[in-house]
């Protein structure tokens, strides 16, 4: 082989792994929260599991990609260490979609329908296809599946020009010579195993291996300990991807090392026992791309009906293997914020759904910070004021890490719908702080009651409590719109909080009327006027909330113009519901 052939060799292998990975990456954009819904699905059931493993692996077409969202799982306690096992398995199985992609590379045949489905046939199509979905049409979903088709014709461009290159290496003796030395067991493995950890993709390896057959070089004797290697080294990923994490993540990447290693070793005494007593005459002939992926599944779908009745003692090598720590590990102040771990970031469509569950979770906290700080203008209770407080510095916490998260995700190539998300959780996260801040404020409110013995006069308590039943149910309302996306309830919202502007008008109007008529303190007005201005500002940032949530489901953004629109346009409607709510919550006279 010439500097020239050299040179062929490396694009089309370039090409090959470009093609690989725009399509993998087309395929999980395409899948978006369809494959959280997957992964979401997972239960006890180990056949489930080993399913929904292969699944989720063919959509991704990378089982190192599957694990390692498995190590971040277990990482946040999302999953427990024997659900995820089976999930491994599957994995393996999953993988091989790839390779019977790639065999059809091998067709040989004069038929027309057998020439339709060799890929240099119909990729050419492909492309055009994919290069009119991406460039022409305006539509995300059809632009993902034009990625997915133009990376699958790209993969099998390179893999046709690396065929092309390698093709007058089989009259090279050197060349046939060093794949000879695959057949030894030993050495086939190692350059299976070395070779995948290197590019860490068994994908693209196996791909590579398949190219390399088409010279008619390659004997099953040499490829079937390739394979086995290939198992080994994408496990790299996986033990990379667990460093830094928590003693049953890394436990996660040794299930997935030593299901291999195990199976490898398994299947290699199995075989070569049966060649040694029954003597494989096959084992000398070539091996074609179609072979390649016959053994690749072969290989994994046996080792995993082999091994799967013993998941349970694979965990507990896993716990041998990553022993329990001296001391014992410090929990996180916060088990929910654990689930934003940066390993999801190899999958954006995982890790978008996982910042949507934190700022849901965050939403509830400001929610329930709002229900128990007005609790406390009833019944006071030292517990409940604490409680409060907590929460609020929670959902502080909440907003720095979710608010660092989305900033570090936002970087990545995500969809429309994923980045329009996400500004929405971003823009939100603001208000449900401020509404846990309110929330403080009106606790302390409390305190300051119970400390210096105040109360409210009787019409005042009767006021205050059809105003905070207000405000707790235009939380209410925010609070389901935002996390269940939905437009309907958060278009009650605004009515609401305009009926609550109006509530606390007539508040302090009546307010400064017990004043001059000397049922009311100076002292308890300054307390009822921070408490009306904390409780309508809470209505405020719940405006907000549900505003944004409008917007985004209708892909605008601006706030401004919605709130003067919905109540110059949609008179009739708004207004209908203000009269609504303003019957509901009238002021005792």
């Amino acid at each position: 082989m010439d500097i020239f052939g050299v040179l062929q060799l490396v694009g089309g292998l370039c090409l090959f792994l470009f093609g690989m990975e725009t399509m993998g990456d087309g395929l999980t954009r395409a899948s978006g929260s369809k494959l959280e819904s997957i992964l979401e699905s997972l239960t006890s059931n180990i056949f489930r599991g080993v399913l929904l493993g292969a699944v989720v692996t063919a959509v991704i077409q990378s089982s190192s990609a599957t694990t390692v969202m498995m190590v971040g799982f277990v990482n946040s306690g999302i999953m427990k260490l024997g659900q995820v096992i089976p999930v491994i398995m599957g994995a393996n199985i999953g993988t091989t979609a790839t390779a019977w992609l790639l065999s059809l590379t091998g067709l040989e045949g004069s038929n027309v329908f057998v020439q339709l489905l060799k890929p240099m046939s119909f990729s050419p199509v492909l492309a055009a296809i994919g290069i009119v979905f991406i460039m022409f049409l305006k539509s995300e979903k059809k632009a993902n599946i034009g990625y997915v088709l133009v990376g699958f014709a790209t993969l099998m461009y390179g893999m046709d020009i690396m065929s092309s290159a390698v093709e007058p290496l089989k009259d090279v003796p050197e060349f046939v010579s060093i794949l000879t030395m695959f057949e030894n067991p030993v050495l086939g493995v190692a350059a299976g195993a070395i070779v995948t950890a290197a590019i860490q993709s068994s994908s693209a390896s196996v791909g590579i291996l398949q190219a390399l057959c088409l010279t008619g070089s390659l004997t099953y004797a040499s490829v079937i300990p390739i394979i086995m290697g290939q198992n080994i080294g994408t496990c790299v990923t996986a033990v990379l991807s667990s460093i830094g994490a928590n003693k049953n993540a890394k436990r996660v990447a040794a299930v997935h090392l030593s299901f291999n290693l195990i199976g490898t070793v398994l299947f290699l005494i199995a075989f070569y026992g049966f060649d040694a007593i029954i003597g494989f005459s096959f084992m000398h002939e070539a091996a074609g791309p179609e072979n390649i992926a016959l053994v690749h599944s072969i290989f994994n779908i046996s080792v995993t009906l082999v091994l799967l009745p013993f998941y349970k003692q694979l965990e507990k090598l896993a716990t041998i293997i990553v022993k329990d720590s001296v001391e014992p590990e410090k929990k996180p102040k916060d088990g929910t914020l654990t689930i934003l771990d940066e390993r999801f970031m190899e999958t954006p469509a995982v890790a978008v759904a996982q910042a949507r569950t934190a700022a849901h979770k965050m939403a509830e906290l400001s929610r329930t910070s709002i229900v128990e700080a007005v609790k406390l203008l009833n019944t006071w209770e030292d517990d409940k004021f604490d409680y409060v407080k907590l929460l609020e510095s929670k959902i502080d916490r909440y907003e720095d890490a979710i608010g660092a998260y989305i900033v570090k995700l936002s970087r990545l190539d995500l969809g429309n719908a994923d980045s329009k998300e996400l500004s929405m959780i971003l823009h939100n996260i603001g208000d449900l702080e401020r509404i846990s801040d309110h929330a403080k404020n009106i606790a302390e409110t409390a305190q300051e009651l119970h400390t210096k013995g105040l109360a409210f006069s009787g019409d005042a308590l009767a006021e205050l409590k059809v105003y905070t039943d207000a405000v707790n149910e235009v939380v209410d309302l925010a609070v389901e719109s935002f996390i269940n996306s939905d437009i309907e309830t958060a278009m009650n919202v605004e009515p609401l909080e305009e009926v609550i502007d109006v509530i606390h008008s007539e508040v302090k109007t009546r307010h400064v009327k017990r004043l001059q008529s000397g049922k009311c303190t100076i002292e308890l007005g300054f307390v009822l006027t921070d408490l009306g201005t904390n409780l309508e500002r809470v209505a405020d940032h719940c405006s907000n909330l549900a505003v944004c949530t409008i917007e985004t489901q209708r892909d605008e953004f601006d706030m401004h113009h919605y709130i003067k629109s919905v109540k110059k346009y949609d008179t009739d409607h708004f207004t209908e519901r203000v009269h609504n709510y303003e019957t509901k919550y009238t002021l005792p006279l």
